[in-house]
């Protein structure tokens, strides 16, 4: 005897494992809020000589403009359908732990216990889920800490960033996987914390002085500047944070892997649902 009750199933195929599938609109919000990115942060290098911006300390707080930006990439995403409800539940478990681990190593001497998260998020569930992921981490973890100010921005669209290029690695298993992540861990720890040298560089050593930002200078000298600036200044604390993300990734990569490929495979992001009767013997 067949019911005229219906329950759903899962059609068959492979789960998908993209929490955020990345569309057109979706590509070009997170291009534009990059774009601009790189003009907030490369603007010491960029500015025009004898623009008002060069000579003001205001600078950080007009481009903290990017937080309504990065707001609207999530935004986006979801309107566009880029977000479903189990991908946003997804993001809201690794936000919370992420924000929840930050504290812990709270930057002492590089040690940032949350970009490996951001990495290894990023490489399960996409390059789209990652930059999100990215924002919204270090958002939080600013809300728990009281870090909310104009760096704020700059460092959430850097840990987007971070997560972000995670998704985009090409795919390995094993322990190549595990050796690649323990590498771009590195190097992003590195160029995360260059990135947000640049951002304070100018108003940090003064308007005089072999390290001092120079309004109107060639590109190459206060290129060099900068960099003697961050070798003298930061180098330590992001070699901190680059070892830091090395030995996490190695420690817990495979567990975390396992953990979340098991996790979205069960989620099956954007998998089709088929509804078939429901079929009982009496």
């Amino acid at each position: 005897m067949t019911s005229l009750s219906t329950s759903p199933r899962r059609a068959h195929g492979t789960a998908q494992t993209r929490a955020v599938r990345l569309r057109p609109r979706s590509v070009a919000a997170i291009a534009a809020v990059s774009l601009a990115g790189v003009v907030a942060f490369a603007w010491p290098l960029i500015v025009d000589p004898g623009a008002t911006l060069g000579h003001s300390t205001n600078a950080p707080l007009l481009f903290s403009l990017l937080m309504p930006l990065l707001l609207a990439v999530v935004l986006a995403e979801i309107s566009e359908g880029g977000l479903d409800v189990k991908a946003i539940a997804m993001l809201g478990v690794l936000a919370a732990v992420g924000a929840a681990l930050r504290p812990v190593g709270a930057g002492t001497a590089g040690l940032e216990t949350v970009f490996f998260l951001l990495i290894l998020g990023g490489r399960v569930f996409g390059a789209g889920f990652g930059f999100v992921l990215g924002a919204t981490t270090l958002f939080a973890s600013a809300l728990i800490t009281g870090g909310v100010g104009p760096w704020l921005p700059f460092q959430m669209l850097g840990a987007a960033w971070v997560g972000l290029g995670a998704g985009l690695l090409p795919p390995l298993r094993g322990k190549a996987e595990i050796a690649l992540l323990a590498a771009y861990g590195a190097v992003s720890g590195l160029f995360y914390g260059l990135a947000l040298n640049l951002m304070f560089w100018p108003f940090t050593t003064g308007l005089e002085g072999h390290l001092s930002f120079v309004a109107g200078a060639p590109v190459l000298e206060n290129l060099h500047r900068f960099v003697v600036f961050s070798l003298a200044t930061s180098l330590g604390w992001d070699i901190g944070r680059a070892v830091t993300n090395i030995v996490l990734v190695c420690l817990t990569g495979s567990v975390v892997l396992r953990t979340l490929r098991r996790a979205a495979r069960k989620a099956a992001f954007e998998a089709p649902v088929e509804f078939t009767a429901a079929t009982t013997v009496d």
